[in-house]
């Protein structure tokens, strides 16, 4: 919802987030269509009537500007900012997937199924997720609060080293609750130290609410495969 009204406010997509073409034909139409698509998903998120079908449109949504960044890769293919960018979006798919079989009521045969899949592959965009940190410290760092010791170099790198230990333990299935379950928290972490501060600092910057928005959506689909693990493990 938030990304939605973001999207509606600045009439455009979400900053770096959703690499739409910018001589696309309607863009800034399609822009205020897409915020409200958002914005209107998200609060059908919020009833369990419509809340599993909400999940699955908005992982269609997430997986078009997957595609957006994928594009990119044949191109540049050397260029891990853009597997990043993937992995991010993949892993917003992956939330929205995971939530759809998580609030089935029946006994889906494959809901089992689809949760070891989701996690193996949001353990894969952790991975990703951590070796950025490692490939772009200083531009990891600059986001990092300068009062915050060690210093914002060194929290690039632990927070990059805790991305890659969530990815194997997601991936290994060892330990795979408690990492996501830290995860979340350090997602929570990423919004109240990094980006609630740039939005109080600098407000009419539509980066500083993109951000804002996309770590939230990002700190929901943490929990939520927390919860699938929690479900389906076996």
């Amino acid at each position: 919802m938030a990304l939605g009204l973001v999207g509606l406010a600045w009439g455009d997509f979400a900053a770096v987030w959703q690499p739409v073409p910018e001589g696309m034909p309607g863009r800034t139409m399609l822009a205020y269509v897409t915020a409200a698509a958002l914005f209107a998903a998200g609060a059908a998120l919020q009833w369990r009537r419509t809340a599993r079908w909400a999940a699955l449109v908005l992982a269609g949504f997430y997986l078009v500007f997957t595609l957006l960044w994928a594009r990119r890769i044949p191109a540049h293919p050397l260029i891990f900012g853009i597997w990043s960018g993937v992995a991010e979006q993949l892993a917003l798919v992956v939330g929205g997937v995971l939530a759809f079989a998580g609030l089935r009521q029946d006994d889906w045969p494959p809901a089992t199924r689809v949760a070891q899949i989701g996690r193996l592959v949001f353990g894969l965009c952790l991975l990703a997720f951590g070796t950025a940190h490692f490939l772009y410290p200083a531009e990891t760092a600059v986001l990092v609060p300068k009062w915050l010791p060690p210093g914002p170099k060194a929290w690039a790198m632990i927070t990059g080293a805790c991305h890659i230990a969530a990815g194997l333990a997601l991936l290994s299935g060892v330990r795979a609750l408690l990492a996501a379950r830290l995860l979340t928290a350090m997602f929570v972490g990423f919004g109240v130290l990094v980006w609630l501060p740039q939005l109080f600092a600098h407000p009419e910057v539509h980066m500083s609410w993109a951000g804002n928005a996309i770590n939230l959506a990002l700190i929901g689909a943490a929990w939520v495969a927390a919860d699938s693990i929690a479900r389906f493990r076996a």
